[in-house]
């Protein structure tokens, strides 16, 4: 998650990225559509966390508050959150606070921004009002630890528990498609040829995986 000062152009970005959703969603199956809905599971208690990982949890609207997670959701968030930190630059401190509301089944999440400390200033490291490379890195980390990462209308981004995979959602392909086009240069990476692309940034990189897996 290496830090840039050069913001995206947010109308590529949202472009490129909703006329890829549009595109693979219609490609995608029923069999992709269940394996990233939300895993049945018989009723669990509801733990009380106020954070994640290091990280004081802020309702976007309400400040300091607890949230109700299901107990293996929240060990997600919380692994999640040390992968976002160890990818961040080492000039920032790890995360100090996390802007998100838990939905009231305490299976999903909608993170707004992460906030950590730097000259003894708050800064946000992520917001989800600003497009920039770290939004795209922000998603790269989310989409490897949970199987459900979509934008709901009223912001932000919202995250599903589940094992985390490449399930081909439209979602996934239209990140894909934005990372290839915005970060990596591939202007001309679709959803049909983002794979390749992907596959020979990840190669320039140093990383001999295949870009359709967890760790690609």
């Amino acid at each position: 998650m290496n830090h840039t000062s050069h913001s995206l152009s947010r109308r590529r970005l949202l472009v490129g990225t909703a006329v890829a959703s549009a595109v693979a969603a219609a490609g995608v199956t029923g069999a992709q559509a269940a394996a990233v809905a939300s895993p049945t599971r018989p009723a669990q208690p509801l733990v009380t966390r106020n954070r994640i990982a290091t990280a004081v949890l802020r309702s976007p609207d309400v400040g300091g508050t607890p949230g109700h997670f299901q107990a293996d959701f929240h060990e997600r968030l919380d692994t999640w959150l040390a992968f976002w930190s160890a990818n961040s630059p080492r000039s920032w401190s790890v995360p100090v606070e996390v802007v998100g509301r838990v939905e009231p089944g305490g299976d999903a999440f909608t993170l707004h921004a992460i906030r950590y400390r730097r000259d003894d200033a708050m800064r946000d490291g992520f917001s989800s009002q600003r497009v920039d490379a770290a939004h795209l890195a922000t998603l790269a980390s989310l989409h490897h630890h949970f199987p459900v990462v979509r934008p709901p209308p009223d912001g932000g981004l919202r995250v599903v528990d589940g094992p985390a995979g490449f399930t081909g959602s439209a979602e996934q392909l239209a990140f894909a498609v934005a990372a290839c086009r915005e970060l990596w240069g591939h202007r001309v990476a679709t959803t049909a040829t983002w794979r390749d692309h992907a596959n020979r940034a990840l190669t320039r990189a140093g990383h001999r995986t295949d870009a359709a897996s967890r760790s690609g």
